[in-house]
Parts: structure tokens; sequence; C-alpha cells
């Protein structure tokens, strides 16, 4: 039997865009199966569009954002999307809300938003980080 690993996951693709948040949340769920840990998730880029509340999919597609949700919190797993990529797409918490004064949050739970610092600190405390990219 092989030895339980640690994995940070990392998202750089949206949904409805690129297969990186499908393949991610297929691979976390086979890796929890076979008796690993998945430790964080970390969104990036286009990625931190997976932790939009306003991100609606046609109703007979499947609801990636909805679907990590669960997931997260079935496993009491953290994810954080990268600040710096939620602000240049408009995804912004309670806190960045007042920050810039805007009208309101989309940010979903039990997603955070922080630096690249959670990237690092997830990257040296795992066994093994993976990225799951966008297209192109």
């Amino acid at each position: 039997m092989l030895n339980s690993l640690a994995y940070t996951l990392v998202i750089t693709g949206a949904p409805w865009t690129s297969q990186a948040p499908q393949t991610a949340l297929m691979f976390a769920t086979a890796a929890l199966s076979a008796g690993h840990r998945i430790d964080r998730v970390f969104l990036y880029g286009d990625g931190v569009h997976l932790a939009s509340s306003l991100s609606t999919p046609p109703s007979d597609e499947t609801h990636w954002p909805q679907q990590w949700c669960l997931f997260l919190k079935q496993h009491g797993i953290p994810a954080t999307a990268c600040i710096a990529s939620a602000l240049r797409r408009g995804l912004v918490d309670e806190t960045e809300q007042a920050r810039y004064e805007l009208p309101a949050e989309n940010l979903r739970a039990p997603f955070e938003i922080a630096g690249l610092g959670e990237w690092v600190e997830g990257s040296q405390a795992a066994d093994r980080t993976l990225y799951f990219h966008g297209g192109s």
C-alpha cells in the first residue's frame, strides 16, 4: 500500500471555459478515496471565477462552483482565491468591498481571499503541489 500524501491543488482555469476545475475535483475525490489528503485549494488567474457567487450555468449543465463548495465543506478543506487575481476579475469579499467602497461582495463560501503567501505555505506543507491550468 502506498504512503498517504498531502496535496495542494492550484486551479488556474475558469469553470465553463476550461476543464481545470472539473479535472481538479475528479483528482481530489480520487485522492481522498485512496487515503490521501488535500491540504488546500488555491485559485489563481481565471481560476478565481470558481469562487464567484454570481456564476450560474444553464440548468442542464453542472454547477462547478457549487460542486466545489460542497466538496470543500464536506471534507473541511480550506480554499483560497488569490487577492490580485480576484480583484482584477471583480471578485470581492466583505473586507475588499468595504476597502474599495463597492456596492456588494460576491465571494462564495467557503472560499477566502488571500495573498500568494497562502499558496507558498500550502506548497511548503504539502508533499505535492498540482496545477490544473486553463486552456491554450
